[in-house]
C-alpha cells in the first residue's frame, strides 16, 4: 500500500511538472510574446507601443526615447529599424480600397464606413528605397476560427485607432528636437612664414703684410754695410793738421 501510495504521488508530481514546463512553453512561444520580444530585441530597448499582426508573424512597435520604429517579420525573427523622421504616412486598406489615410505635410483623410469582407490592412510608408512601406494585415477570411482572431468590425477599429497614433506621431517636431551638429570650427590660414633672411655675404680682408720682416730687412741692411763711406773718413783724418 506504501508503494502504490508513493508510486501516485510520484506520478502527480511529476505531471504538475510536466504541465508547469508546457505552459511556460506555451506561454513564451505565444506568437505575440514573440513578436513583441523581437521588437525589443530590434530596437534595442522597451516598447512604448506597439501592433502584432497575428497568424502572420509580423508586427511594428515604437521608442520614443531614442524616436526609431522597429517592423519585423517570421515573428520577430529579424527586422528593420527605421527613425521616425522616415515614417512618412499610414493607409487602411479595407477590401483593396484606400479608406482611410495620414501622410506627413498633409491632411488626414478620414476613416470611411466600410465592411470587410476580404481584408483589413494598416499600410505603413517609409522614406526608403528599398523597403518604402510595410503592410499589417489585421484580419483576413482564413482568420475565422481561429482563438485570438479579430472581428473584421474590431480589425477597422483597430486600425483607426491606429491611424490617429501616427499622425500624432507625424505632427511631432521631430526635427527640432534633434540637436543641431555643432557648426565646424572655421579655418584659419595660418600666416606665411617670414622669408628667409639671408646673412650678408662677408668681405675677406686682405691681410696686412707683416711688420717683422721690413724690420729685419734694415736690421741685415746695417749689419752689412754701414751708413757712411770709410774712404771719405780717411781721407778727412789725413786732412787734419
Amino acid at each position: 500500500m506504501d508503494e502504490v501510495t508513493r508510486l501516485l504521488a510520484l506520478l502527480g508530481v511529476a505531471g504538475v511538472l510536466v504541465t508547469l514546463v508546457a505552459g511556460i512553453a506555451r506561454w513564451r512561444m505565444n506568437e505575440g510574446r514573440r513578436i513583441q520580444r523581437g521588437l525589443k530585441t530590434v530596437l534595442k530597448g522597451d516598447l512604448h507601443g506597439f501592433l502584432p499582426a497575428l497568424g502572420r508573424g509580423k508586427g511594428m512597435g515604437f521608442n520614443f526615447t531614442t524616436n526609431r520604429c522597429a517592423v519585423v517579420w517570421d515573428a520577430g525573427a529579424w527586422g528593420l529599424v527605421y527613425s521616425l523622421d522616415e515614417l512618412m504616412g499610414a493607409e487602411v486598406i479595407v477590401d483593396g480600397l484606400v479608406t482611410g489615410r495620414v501622410h506627413r505635410g498633409e491632411a488626414r483623410k478620414a476613416l470611411e464606413a466600410f465592411d470587410a469582407a476580404e481584408r483589413v490592412a494598416l499600410r505603413l510608408v517609409f522614406d526608403d528605397l528599398a523597403q518604402p512601406d510595410f503592410i499589417l494585415d489585421l484580419w483576413l477570411p482564413e482568420d475565422e476560427g481561429r482563438r485570438d482572431e479579430l472581428a473584421p468590425a474590431e480589425a477597422i477599429a483597430e486600425a483607426n485607432r491606429w491611424l490617429a497614433r501616427i499622425e500624432a506621431l507625424l505632427r511631432r517636431p521631430m526635427a527640432a528636437k534633434r540637436a543641431a551638429a555643432p557648426a565646424p570650427a572655421p579655418v584659419v590660414a595660418s600666416p606665411a612664414p617670414p622669408p628667409e633672411s639671408k646673412p650678408e655675404p662677408e668681405f675677406e680682408r686682405e691681410p696686412f703684410p707683416p711688420l717683422a720682416p721690413l724690420f729685419s730687412r734694415l736690421a741685415d741692411e746695417d749689419d752689412d754695410e754701414a751708413p757712411w763711406d770709410e774712404d771719405d773718413e780717411a781721407e778727412d783724418r789725413r786732412a787734419l793738421p
